[in-house]
């Protein structure tokens, strides 16, 4: 099972992502009244001429959506105005320091709002990268949490609801001002079994550590949160995702650590929280693991792990020991998260960022779609051909999309074909889709 704020219809969907790798600490400008403040730099949506990719047995139309970011880095997907279909977040750095509503059209065509227009105003967040999307107050609305890298902590937005939702929303504090050093990553579920919604979070290589908030109440509104620490002394942590590995019927939590070049997971205590997480290796010799989540890559009905290693890796893009996609199985039928086998999805994939697990070709199983970060960024997908233990078959998408980072797969334009979004960060900085045409007919 996996714990992720998703409702029934699949419509609270997946999170986002962010690098803070390479940033500089930029000054904050002092506040100013909204009334004389500058608003903040806008991205361009012109239309750019599709494209047609023919990516191995499949056909894609590739589509930019917003391009002229500061620092395209955290995307997600939602129905977050409840009309059936899903929309797009896309979040800016400093200058800019938006948050980006793409209301989609059902047809795939997204119109853009803000959900933060940046003012320069004291409270505003100003970094805005990695986020996930869930009810975090019960009304019934999917809401956007996000971590803020540059003043090293998480916020909120409220869904105002349809009337208003291209307006900008409402911002709550989860942490206290620089309770997070490094904030990256967050990941949301009911941690403690009180029927809201809590937050886990990850925090680079200034916080080098886990934690979760409770969403305090019974059940909380979002209102008062306390951080609870999972693991502290973590090399530049990094992946944060929430799913249950043993099968105790309890939301585990998954973790990578870039610097320390270790994937882990930690079991839920058996004790009521706060008790002690149990941290469980998968491994620990693949340098540079950066993103990937929780899947049942091989139907046995448990949770693997799919990952990707290489990012800003010390050893060069062709060596064994990084630059891969690859997953781990969680032995057993099922098994319990006590034993992992290790099974290589792509070797030689320079600078993995992401990896995503979906069925792109509709054929029953698992497929995958990687981003590559790095100046010859890239994103590429493939093809499971029955047995995920067996070779991979590597597709390109989309080559030289310089430092591709945060990837989705969902359908995007409702024609039960699961289709593609992501962004790219300094170099390209920008969010594009491709559109699964289906079997390639060339």
């Amino acid at each position: 099972m996996l714990f992720r704020p998703v409702c029934p219809d699949c419509r609270f969907l997946h999170r986002a992502a962010t690098i803070a790798f390479g940033c500089a600490l930029a000054l904050v400008p002092a506040a100013r009244s909204r009334a004389e403040a500058p608003l903040s730099g806008v991205p361009s949506a012109d239309p750019e001429p599709p494209r047609t990719v023919s990516a191995g047995p499949l056909t894609f139309t590739e589509h930019r959506i917003l391009h002229g970011h500061t620092y395209a880095y955290g995307l997600a997907a939602a129905d977050l105005d409840g009309d059936g279909d899903l929309d797009l977040t896309s979040a800016d750095a400093e200058p800019n320091s938006n948050l980006y509503l793409l209301l989609n059209d059902g047809r795939g065509n997204f119109r853009h709002s803000f959900i933060q227009r940046y003012a320069q105003e004291e409270n505003q967040p100003v970094r805005l990268e990695r986020h996930a999307i869930g009810d975090v107050n019960r009304d019934g609305l999917p809401d956007v949490v996000i971590v803020d890298n540059l003043l090293w902590d998480i916020r909120w937005f409220e869904n105002p609801g349809v009337a208003a939702i291209t307006k900008p929303w409402k911002l709550h504090r989860v942490s206290a001002a620089k309770e997070v050093p490094g904030s990256y990553d967050v990941a949301l579920a009911d941690l403690d079994g009180d029927g809201d919604v809590d937050v886990a979070a990850s925090s680079w290589r200034f916080g080098n550590r886990f934690d979760w908030f409770e969403n305090v109440g019974s059940p909380g509104s979002g209102s008062t949160w306390l951080r609870r620490p999972v693991d502290e002394e973590i090399g530049e942590t990094r992946t944060i995702a929430v799913a249950d590995f043993n099968r105790d019927g309890r939301p585990d939590l998954l973790g990578t650590s870039r610097t320390g070049n270790t994937v882990m997971w930690y079991a839920h205590p058996d004790a009521p929280l706060p008790a002690t997480w149990t941290k469980h290796v998968i491994d620990s010799a693949t340098l540079a693991p950066a993103h990937g989540h929780p899947v049942d890559m091989d139907a046995d009905g448990d949770l693997d792990v799919l990952m990707a290693f290489g990012i800003a890796a010390a050893v060069g893009a062709s060596s064994p020991d990084s630059h891969q996609i690859a997953w781990y199985e969680n032995v057993g039928r099922p098994g319990s998260g006590d034993q992992w086998k290790k099974h290589a999805v792509a070797s030689g994939f320079p600078h993995a960022f992401e990896a995503v697990a979906a069925d792109l070709d509709g054929d029953g199983d698992q497929d995958v779609v990687g981003t590559g970060w790095s100046k010859e960024g890239r994103i590429a997908w493939f093809e499971n051909a029955g047995d995920p233990r067996s070779p991979w078959k590597q597709h390109s998408i989309k080559q030289s999309w310089s430092n591709a980072v945060t990837v989705v797969v969902a359908d995007l334009d409702n024609d039960k074909r699961l289709d593609i979004a992501a962004c790219a960060e300094r170099g390209a900085n920008e969010v594009r889709w491709w559109r699964n045409e289906g079997p390639n007919r060339k």
